[in-house]
């Protein structure tokens, strides 16, 4: 079953509201257009050839703009990952919950695993200079951007830990619990594929791994592959 979805942006850019707009909502717009530079700036020249000039450029604010939000480029990249990170996680709960919630408690579980997955390789599919942002300039962009992928990828992992807790509980048979590690293990595999597939393929082409990434986490879920 396919979850209907529209495309969404990752990153959003509020309007710009020039007539009488508050302050706090133009230095908002402004972050934002900000964010969604370094991201699209990072994806065409890479995270180590990216200077404040391509941000200011492409987001069309001053210099001084700039250094209003953010002291360095470090600190914008950052603010664009987490801001860009947040928006995934969020969408792919909502998409989630309101699975489980059609389809019921037990059977709901495995919906929720496919709403989720798709609705992460489509967020991915939709949004390219963010995904390569999120899977590849991370890697390069410095130790706290090390620390910060190593935080999303816990997070991952223990969404799929309480999936897996929810499954024990609701089974007729006992099922053994993987040790935490295991769950990090599934993370770093689907990770690996969706990049391959990214740097192979390109980032429209990632959701046909929605049937290859279900397969790792249901297995890892102790259930069968669902297509």
């Amino acid at each position: 079953m396919s979850v209907h979805r529209e495309p969404t942006d990752v990153l959003r850019v509020l309007p710009r509201g020039r007539h009488a707009a508050p302050r706090e909502v133009v230095a908002e717009s402004q972050r934002e257009r900000m964010l969604v530079a370094m991201a699209e700036a990072c994806a065409a020249k890479g995270y180590a050839n990216v200077a404040v000039a391509d941000v200011i450029e492409r987001a069309r604010v001053s210099r001084r703009s700039f250094y209003e939000h953010f002291s360095n480029k470090e600190e914008c990249f950052l603010a664009a990952y987490d801001a860009g990170v947040g928006g995934l996680l969020d969408e792919v709960a909502d998409a989630e919950e309101a699975a489980r919630s059609a389809a019921g408690p037990t059977a709901g579980l495995l919906v929720a695993a496919r709403a989720g997955t798709e609705t992460y390789l489509h967020l991915l599919a939709d949004n390219p200079a963010f995904a390569r942002t999120f899977l590849i300039e991370v890697l390069g962009a410095g130790p706290e951007a090390l620390a910060r992928r190593d935080a999303v990828h816990q997070r991952f992992a223990d969404r799929l830990a309480e999936a897996h807790a929810a499954i024990r509980a609701s089974a007729a048979a006992a099922l053994p619990a993987p040790a935490p590690y295991v769950f990090r293990a599934a993370v770093g595999a689907i990770h690996e594929l969706v990049t391959q597939k990214l740097l192979s393929d390109g980032p429209e082409a990632l959701p046909e791994l929605l049937d290859a990434v279900l397969e790792v986490e249901l297995r890892m879920l102790g259930a069968p592959p669902q297509r």
